[in-house]
């Protein structure tokens, strides 16, 4: 049974310089009726009960007062979640007044995934976004007002013209929040980007890798020095606020994806929506799925799919969960890039895992595409 659901709200106020996600500014859209499809996608789903639902986007809490409350009793009534539930919702600082949140409390929501990227106003301006560090400072106060004690932010280091200094920077203020859970990702620059374009034309002073490579040992000190445990190659945790919507992700369970552009993984199918908002809606309006593409995966994929999704955990790819599911070991099955990345150093087999050394860390795209076989 599938018990997590990812919805996508793809409105935003302004599009960041680096984000390749689907997305349209707000101004003029048909926000209420792709809400009401929304709604209707969300109906068709098999009856379940849900443990983890995830809000994102784009940016959720672009959403007017009234729209969000529409959303929230959309989900409340269209997925029944049991008790106990993750119920996260993405949210940029400055946009999330005290009236949104207690929409979203009242509405059963019980975790904020906020993107604060950093702490520099500088280079906030620089990678497109609209909010200062104070905005940062205003919503979470505003967050523990309206009862919200799992809180979150997403920072990104390997900004253009970021320092090693203004990354440690970025971090301490972060953690002097105290919050009980972090995600720190470097910058990737995707194609249809702001910040792609120019690199195409040599306009982004990017800094360099060994020096991107020193930001993300400095992240994994001070989030170790103040009691959090990395428990994903991205992410930090206080024990017991691990964020079980992505959990699912790498634990490679199923989940459905609802809305415009996203992706789901149902049945042992996975599929992608459409992304423009009116090739998406057409087909809900008809009660039909709103699927662009859509894959039964084959056995040899769902362990490609093991391997790579379950090595960016720290603790790995359990050996024998492995071999209860597909009846064969991880060892067999891929042993040839076992034993190339366990010799250059990047891959362990200990106590029943295969999983990432430090080094391996550094390297984790490499070592995660070496199981793609095909």
């Amino acid at each position: 049974m599938t018990s997590a659901a990812y919805i996508h709200i793809p409105f935003c106020h302004q599009i960041c310089h680096y984000c390749d996600f689907n997305k349209v500014f707000m101004k003029n859209q048909p926000v209420e009726e792709y809400l009401k499809c929304l709604d209707g996608e969300m109906g068709m789903a098999e009856p379940g009960h849900y443990q983890s639902i995830f809000v994102g986007g784009g940016t959720p809490t672009a959403l007017n007062e009234k729209q969000l409350a529409f959303l929230t009793r959309s989900i409340a009534e269209r997925l029944p979640v049991l008790p106990g539930v993750e119920y996260t919702f993405e949210a940029n600082p400055g946009e999330l007044t005290l009236e949104k949140l207690r929409i979203l409390k009242e509405g059963g929501v019980n975790r904020l995934s906020i993107g604060v990227q950093s702490f520099n106003d500088e280079h906030l301006k620089r990678i497109g976004r609209m909010h200062t560090k104070q905005d940062v400072y205003k919503t979470i106060q505003d967050a523990e007002k309206a009862g919200f004690d799992h809180v979150s932010i997403d920072l990104i280091y390997g900004l253009p013209e970021q320092t090693l200094e203004d990354a440690v920077d970025t971090v301490e203020k972060a953690l002097a929040l105290d919050l009980p859970h972090y995600s720190a990702y470097s910058l990737i620059i995707e194609p249809k980007t702001v910040f792609y374009n120019l690199m195409a034309k040599g306009k982004l002073p990017l800094p360099k890798e060994e020096s991107e490579a020193d930001m993300y040992e400095a992240v994994m000190n001070s989030m170790e020095a103040h009691g959090l445990v990395q428990y994903e190659i991205s992410n930090f945790a206080r024990p017991g606020f691990e964020s079980r919507h992505n959990l699912t992700y790498w634990n490679n369970e199923e989940y459905y994806g609802f809305g415009a552009g996203a992706h789901g993984y149902v049945n042992g199918e996975r599929y992608a929506n459409f992304g423009p908002l009116k090739k998406y809606m057409e087909p809900i309006e008809e009660m039909k799925w709103p699927r662009m593409t859509a894959q039964k995966t084959t056995a040899q994929e769902q362990m490609e799919e093991e391997m790579f999704l379950g090595l960016r955990k720290m603790e790995g790819v359990s050996i024998s969960d492995f071999e209860k599911k597909y009846k064969k070991s991880p060892l067999h099955v891929f042993s040839g890039p076992v034993e190339e990345m366990k010799n250059r150093g990047l891959l362990q087999v200990k106590n029943n895992f295969i999983c990432l050394t430090h080094n391996g860390k550094f390297l984790g795209n490499e070592v995660f595409q070496s199981f793609l076989i095909q």
